[in-house]
């Protein structure tokens, strides 16, 4: 039977048992677009397709069982059958023809564990850092990083709920890429079932993946290790396109990195609505997924910022909270991933939006005098 045929009969079983409690009517895995996750896709096809002739035939037997061998019918049970040589050879039988399954099975997988584990120099290296909830890529060969949320703006019934975010990320077709996966807090895992394979995000360590895509799309995937409240809110979007079109993204975010970087050093004094518009996008991009939209926070893990101690007293200690974290805590150190105009504009919006009104205006100039 084609791979196809047994994906259309494993498909029929898995919705007769299944019925209500199916999302939709995609039962199978998405369609592979990387060496790696065809061969773990064909493996799953394999296993999927030898479970299923096992099934028949037990229930096969067991149906023919029950029927042959009832009471209705005046059959009595054989007292004598572990003396017939069937019943004392068929404690070595069976075993033999289980582990013989298994090993049909076994040189295949050990193939796929050694596709998994190669180590092949990649032309392109992605740090993945999964955070409560949001992911941050950074490019390490093109010095770009990029944050990623959950695009809210999307209605609960649109397809593309809590499956889309803010930003995507961008990788070329026909290139060899390494991920690197590690993460702030807990524990994530990045899963992008069509070009990757799951592994494990853990703080304080870094796992590696590898993908090669072989076909330009739009592929989505989600946070795979249950990571707290916010789990459901960590989607993952690729955005795979031509390697022309990714040289031309990758000099597009260079030449905006160096224009924001002009614009933060400069000694230009802003105004209190610009900074709070610009604080405001810079709060949407790396502060909401924790402190939450209106600034209620998830206490007692991540405090509230309406109305809060940090929001509401000393200037200098908000500026240097946000620069330099806090130990212990979930809040992390922004002084190496924001420049000091961002900064400076979203502790103005922190201290100024959700009531909190203080009228407090925080200049770029005063993030760089706190940086020394």
């Amino acid at each position: 039977m084609s791979k196809r045929g047994l994906g259309w009969l494993n498909g029929l079983v898995t919705s007769v048992f299944a019925g209500g409690v199916m999302a939709d009517w995609e039962i199978n895995l998405p369609e592979p677009v990387s060496p790696v996750t065809r061969e773990i896709f064909d493996l799953h096809m394999l296993t999927a397709g030898v479970a299923l002739v096992i099934m028949i035939i037990v229930t096969a037997v067991i149906m023919y069982s029950l029927w042959k061998h009832r009471k209705s019918a005046g059959f009595e049970a054989d007292q004598h059958f572990h003396e017939s040589g069937f019943g004392k050879w068929a404690w070595v039988f069976v075993p033999v023809v289980v582990l013989g399954i298994d090993l049909s099975i076994a040189g295949k997988a050990a193939k796929v564990f050694d596709l998994v584990e190669d180590t092949t120099k990649p032309e392109l290296t992605l740090k993945v850092i999964g955070s409560q909830w949001k992911w941050t890529y950074e490019y390490l060969e093109d010095d770009i990083r990029l944050v990623a949320n959950l695009n809210r703006d999307i209605p609960e019934t649109d397809p593309l709920y809590l499956r889309d975010t803010d930003h995507r990320v961008i990788l070329p077709v026909d290139t060899r890429i390494r991920f690197l996966h590690t993460a702030t807090d807990v524990l994530h895992a990045w899963w992008v079932p069509a070009l990757a394979y799951k592994k494990d995000s853990i703080p304080g360590y870094i796992n590696e993946t590898w993908s090669i895509i072989e076909k330009e799309g739009v592929y989505r995937g989600q946070c795979a290790e249950i990571c707290g409240t916010g789990h459901a809110f960590m989607p993952i979007v690729i955005e795979a396109v031509s390697k022309e079109k990714y040289a031309a993204w990758v000099q597009d975010k260079k030449l905006a990195a160096a224009a924001a970087l002009v614009e933060a050093s400069a000694d230009k004094v802003w105004s209190k609505d610009d900074l709070m518009a610009r604080g405001q996008e810079v709060y949407a991009g790396n502060c909401l997924a924790c402190h939450q939209a209106e600034g209620q926070g998830v206490p007692p893990v991540f405090p509230a910022l309406k109305g809060g101690l940090i929001t509401t007293g000393e200037i200098a200690g908000h500026i240097d909270i946000v620069l330099n974290g806090k130990p212990g805590t979930a809040m992390a150190a922004w002084a190496a991933q924001l420049n000091d105009l961002e900064i400076a504009a979203v502790v103005t919006y922190e201290r100024n939006a959700w009531g909190n009104d203080t009228g407090d205006v925080v200049q770029p100039a005063d993030i760089k005098a706190a940086r020394k």
